[in-house]
């Protein structure tokens, strides 16, 4: 069954200290699961969208360990390839006191392979096909599967997602704007577009990136600005406690895309962005699962979900 949203980049294994401290001094750890594209899938399937996931995984433990854990939470993972020449990406997380660092083991692997010929046995007709700028990053021919995917005739959406410790500045910013330029829907961060294209201020950003049919500019706790062909809309963010920014960006994108898909107006899409970012801002890990009372799993094709 063609899915509602197809999601595509790469997905590592996440090894976290299991007590907040240096990794250098760390000894126990706990393995999870991470990576932008499959967040969004996450709280898509979540959110009640038929949603799969594509990508690749090596042929190895780390690899079934990624498929089994996003699988269980309603993502179809059938189109993702277990690469048995190339093995799974591996990240850690550094936490001190002043800030975490994270640490990337992932050149040559499996998803860095993906091409434009993987596309070909994708399910391409979805509503709504969602990349980000992490994928282009990765190898060539994962940067010309993202160009040939903003190819294609249905609705694209694109989160510019600059990673500086995957490419230098001055290589990132004409491939991410070009890209983001040729996207439906774009989402960056007033802070990103700072960063690579000296833009101070979401007019600014859209005189950058005037094609997309939708942008919008996440300003962190301030807000996010929607421009929608001549309309502009404000929504500003609401006040958390935040444990660990990981995942809030993809959470934000998250609710903002089903908001539209569902044909919500643009202040009701950016506020559900805003809850989903909250939830995960307030949690650890890149997917925050929305708690029950039962406790016990449910239907997330019924829009509800479990705890992790």
């Amino acid at each position: 069954m063609t899915p509602e949203v197809l999601c595509i980049g790469e997905t590592m294994v996440l090894v976290t200290p299991v007590v907040t401290e240096p990794l250098a001094e760390a000894e126990l750890f706990r393995l999870e699961v991470g990576g932008a594209e499959s967040t969004v899938a996450l709280y898509m399937a979540e959110r009640g969208h038929r949603t799969a996931w594509a990508s690749r995984v090596g042929d190895d433990p780390l690899g079934r360990r990624i498929l089994e854990k996003i699988a269980g939470h309603g993502v179809d993972t059938s189109w993702v390839r277990a690469d048995p020449g190339a093995p799974t990406g591996v990240y850690f997380k550094d936490p001190a006191p002043e800030g975490t660092r994270v640490h990337y083991y992932r050149a040559g692997s499996a998803a860095s392979r993906l091409s434009p010929d993987d596309l070909a046995a994708l399910p391409m007709d979805a509503s709504l096909v969602h990349l980000t700028g992490i994928t282009p990053a990765l190898s060539a021919s994962c940067r010309a599967l993202v160009e040939a995917a903003l190819g294609r005739p249905g609705l694209v959406s694109f989160d510019v997602n600059y990673r500086p410790g995957l490419w230098p500045v001055g290589e990132a910013a004409p491939v991410l704007a070009e890209l983001a330029r040729r996207a439906d829907i774009v989402l960056v961060g007033q802070d990103e577009a700072e960063t690579l294209w000296g833009a101070t201020t979401p007019e600014a950003v859209r005189e950058i990136l005037p094609g997309p049919d939708r942008l919008v500019i996440k300003d962190g706790a301030i807000g996010a600005t929607e421009y929608h062909g001549a309309k502009v809309t404000f929504v500003p963010a609401p006040a958390v406690d935040v444990v660990e920014p990981v995942g809030a960006g993809d959470a934000f994108a998250s609710g903002y895309l089903s908001g539209v898909l569902r044909g919500q107006a643009a202040t009701e899409s950016l506020a559900l962005g805003h809850e989903l970012a909250g939830r995960a801002l307030g949690g650890t890990g890149d997917f925050v699962p929305l708690a029950v009372d039962s406790g016990g799993p449910v239907d997330p094709a019924a829009g509800r979900s479990y705890r992790g």
